[in-house]
């Protein structure tokens, strides 16, 4: 499973990041986990609005802050 996480590097994104990453813990899930700050990359994907998670190329979410349950029921 690949999960990225766009976003410019506001505290948003990086809460979001470190959010993420206890999900995948919690989950016991094997997953590749990257902070993609380049703003083209981000538009590629179409998001407007950060920060974004996106899994396996799907964007799951954007705009918003996420909690841990919401990442898990995110990453099914």
């Amino acid at each position: 499973m690949k999960i990225e996480i766009l976003g410019t590097g506001c505290s948003k994104c990086k809460t979001l990041f470190e959010l993420t990453q206890k999900a995948v813990a919690q989950k016991g899930l094997f997953a590749q986990i990257e902070k993609v700050e380049d703003i083209m990359k981000i538009m590629e994907y179409g998001v407007t609005s950060t920060p974004a998670l996106v899994v396996d190329g799907v964007v799951k979410s954007s705009g918003r802050s996420l909690n841990v349950d919401e990442i898990i029921t995110l990453l099914g």
